[in-house]
């Protein structure tokens, strides 16, 4: 009878050493917690890591993750949130017994440097500091492509709200109502009485004009609250500025339109 016994357990102990120990598995789970106020934090990720796989899930609107046939032995968790320091857990798993865990996560407070918010010029800001309303950008660029400018600084600011012609055939400048005659022309900071051809004496408009879109730089329009150097003005300001020329290369420009065929050497 004893040698039966004993040999029952031979066998039983040979059987257990046989039998690989790394194929049993066990569950892992537990919950993810804040660590101050203790509520459990839904959507944390939860990654054991393994020299063999690599498991992964996100928590439960309870907090609760869980990990199903887990390969007895050493094992790390790590655990993630947004807004929390991540932590890396190393853990035991036994072969009789759930590993059963409460993770607690501390908030993650980032420090920065002051931060400095700096304005670049706008390309369409006026040339005139002292000015401050009433003001538009005559950029050249948007010249070309305004309704009915015909390559005319006149007619360009004819599309601007409150502004509008006295009559078709000519490029007087009525602003708000005011007579075309109080409008200021400037070229280069000199005052010039009319820039164009055919104009009637004593007005500010004509027929066609004497100044190119070719050779004119971004200018000011303004319509109102002149500063005190426009002391001529009245209903409006149109100060134009003419552009450098190419200083390494010659260029020719040859342009024909409604009013006229003009070219342009530099």
């Amino acid at each position: 009878m004893l040698k039966t016994v004993l040999l029952i357990l031979s066998a039983s102990l040979i059987s257990l050493i046989a039998f690989p120990q790394n194929q049993i598995k066990q569950v892992v789970r537990g919950v993810v917690k804040d660590k101050v106020i203790g509520t459990p934090l839904p959507g944390a990720n939860v990654v054991l890591m393994d020299s063999i796989q690599i498991k992964g899930v996100s928590t439960d609107e309870e907090g609760k993750f869980r990990f199903e046939n887990v390969l007895i032995g050493k094992h790390n968790l790590r655990v993630s949130f947004i807004g929390y320091k991540e932590v890396m857990i190393p853990i035991l798993v036994h072969s009789a017994k759930e590993v059963v865990l409460s993770i607690e996560l501390e908030e993650s407070v980032l420090s920065q440097k002051e931060v400095v918010i700096t304005a670049n010029k706008d390309k369409f800001e006026s040339n005139n500091k002292m000015t401050t309303a009433s003001v538009m950008k005559y950029n050249i660029e948007e010249a070309f492509r305004y309704a009915g400018s015909m390559a005319d600084p006149a007619r360009m600011a004819m599309n601007y709200a409150g502004v509008t012609s006295a009559s078709e055939m000519s490029n007087e400048i009525v602003i708000r109502g005011n007579s075309p005659a109080g409008l200021l022309w400037l070229l280069d900071d000199v005052e010039i009485p009319n820039p164009n051809h055919f104009a009637s004496q004593g007005t500010t408009g004509g027929p066609i004009s004497m100044l190119s879109n070719n050779v004119l730089s971004n200018s000011d329009f303004l319509t109102g609250a002149f500063p005190a150097e426009y002391n001529q003005a009245l209903s409006g300001v149109l100060d134009l500025k003419l552009r450098s020329g190419n200083n390494e290369q010659h260029e020719y420009t040859l342009q024909a339109g409604i009013l006229g065929l003009e070219a342009t050497f530099e």
